[in-house]
């Protein structure tokens, strides 16, 4: 990969790097920490890299260093403060519902979870997200099948409680 591809790769798969790697960590700092080294690691590892697998590359770099964050950095996620002149009563429901599928993900397994905000959140397709995660699109299904399955169980639970 030359200069000129790589900063088409820069260009070209940047905001959605981005995008994956904050709904994954909740964190625009850490998200962004997170993207800076995956190009970094790509410009260093550039000669290695075919252009044409540049975003699966940047993609697996990225979800492996998010899994490696996670575990070396388990702390909570801050929560986020409410507008003062906003409407306290729906904003504290929607709140409520934010943070309780926030928790039923965190009880994913890393790929899991991996697999649902790359589908359903950023709108890849199985190819994509097998090709990032080095997974085969069967193995994706099937992941992806089980993390809505436990999902669906653990909000339809929450949701008996609250009721």
């Amino acid at each position: 990969m030359n200069r000129k591809e790589y900063n088409s790769a820069v260009t070209e798969h940047s905001g959605r790097l981005f995008g994956y790697c904050l709904k994954f960590l909740q964190n625009r700092q850490d998200a962004d920490d997170i993207v800076q080294d995956a190009f970094k690691k790509l410009w260093e590892n550039r000669k290695k890299v075919d252009f044409a697998k540049s975003k699966s590359w940047l993609f697996t770099t990225a979800h492996n260093a998010m899994i490696n964050y996670k575990i070396k950095n388990s702390r909570m996620v801050s929560m986020e403060i409410l507008p003062e002149s906003s409407s306290k009563a729906y904003f504290s429901k929607r709140l409520e519902t934010r943070e309780i599928i926030e928790k039923a993900m965190k009880n994913l397994p890393p790929v899991q979870k991996s697999i649902v905000l790359m589908r359903d959140l950023e709108g890849y397709n199985y190819k994509e997200i097998g090709e990032a995660l080095d997974l085969s699109e069967s193995q994706v299904k099937v992941y992806l099948f089980r993390a809505r399955k436990k999902l669906k169980k653990q909000l339809k639970d929450l949701t008996e409680l609250v009721a």
